[in-house]
């Protein structure tokens, strides 16, 4: 039976942790007070979210089980949005298959919309619109769609989310799921096949590995202080292609990505502590933050609050303090 939720959030994690995908991690890239709205939507085998976040940030996360996803922005006015190092025009749509991790960051607030769809419904929905298997992508793939094809898309997907927010009711009747979904994979199916794929090329391929490599050891590692020459043997690439890297797939530096990782890091310890018995010397030691001085004023500049009225915040009240002030810029040593 189709269902939907429309959910908003004042806290980053948990609309991190609401988002349908694997592994979803986000980090905030620019000061102010977080805002974000999700639409999910689950049809019969489509699955369907729109979001809008108020604040630039990067995403990392995995698509669920073995299903294809097509993402793309909302708003063809908003502010370019990146996935995995590619510019997303609002022209265009991406693809991949399951599995794989994605990084999507943003440089302002921003709107995405996506859909998804189980491997085989997909290939065989591909044989019964235009006689043809549609082959799962292996990594992300750039599509451009006929612009009538691309905005009935975006249509359709709006008027999917307007029902969710309106008339839930309605969207949840079983042949009004049905109808709306044979809509939506048609236009899918036709993006996917009569779109023109923009190839990346070797170069692109090689960076997005060496970007898993280095995630990976991130993970293993959250509370490690990495150096220069050990990010680097991690990728597997050299200090010049390592900054390459993390500029096309973060937008940053690999030192000011890690810096702010390890930030939003401390942060979820702090909230997650017992108030009785941590301390946030503790916690900040824990990841990498020795001066204790210059780790307060960072903190306090990113999340508009000291580290210890994080950990003296009650666990049911996740909202950071209003932030007052000129936008933050890092430290030159993060």
């Amino acid at each position: 039976m189709p269902s939907s939720t429309v959910s908003t959030f004042d806290d980053p994690d948990a609309y991190h942790s609401t988002i349908r995908a694997s592994g979803v991690r986000g980090i905030i890239t620019s000061r102010g007070n977080f805002t974000a709205e999700l639409t999910r939507i689950d049809l019969h085998r489509l699955w369907i979210q729109r979001s809008y976040e108020s604040l630039p940030e990067v995403i990392k996360f995995a698509s669920s089980g073995q299903r294809i996803v097509i993402f793309f922005a909302i708003d063809p006015s908003q502010a370019v949005i990146h996935l995995n190092g590619v510019e997303l025009p609002q022209h265009d749509i991406i693809t991949w298959g399951a599995g794989l991790p994605r990084h999507l960051r943003s440089s302002a607030a921003f709107r995405w919309g996506a859909m998804s769809l189980p491997q085989d419904d997909l290939i065989a929905a591909g044989s019964a619109i235009i006689g043809s298997e549609l082959r799962a992508p292996t990594f992300a793939r750039p599509i451009r769609p006929p612009a009538p094809l691309l905005s009935r898309l975006r249509s359709l997907h709006e008027a999917a989310g307007h029902l969710a927010k309106t008339a839930p009711d309605i969207l949840a009747n079983p042949e009004v799921g049905r109808a709306i979904e044979r809509e939506l994979v048609d236009v899918m199916v036709h993006c996917l096949s009569g779109g023109e794929e923009i190839d990346r090329g070797r170069a692109h391929r090689h960076h997005l590995e060496a970007i898993r490599r280095l995630e990976r050891v991130l993970e293993a590692n959250p509370d490690r202080t990495f150096y220069s020459g050990e990010l680097c043997s991690a990728a597997g690439v050299s200090d010049r292609t390592l900054r390459v890297c993390c500029q096309e797939h973060l937008g940053m530096s690999p030192k000011r990505y890690l810096w702010l990782r390890r930030m939003h890091l401390a942060r979820r310890a702090l909230r997650m502590a017992d108030r009785a018995t941590a301390t946030v010397t503790e916690i900040a030691t824990n990841y990498g933050f020795w001066e204790f001085g210059r780790f307060s004023v960072g903190y306090r500049s990113l999340f508009g609050e000291s580290p210890s009225t994080t950990l003296r915040r009650p666990p049911d009240d996740p909202r950071p303090q209003k932030i007052i002030g000129s936008p933050w810029q890092l430290p030159e040593s993060a």
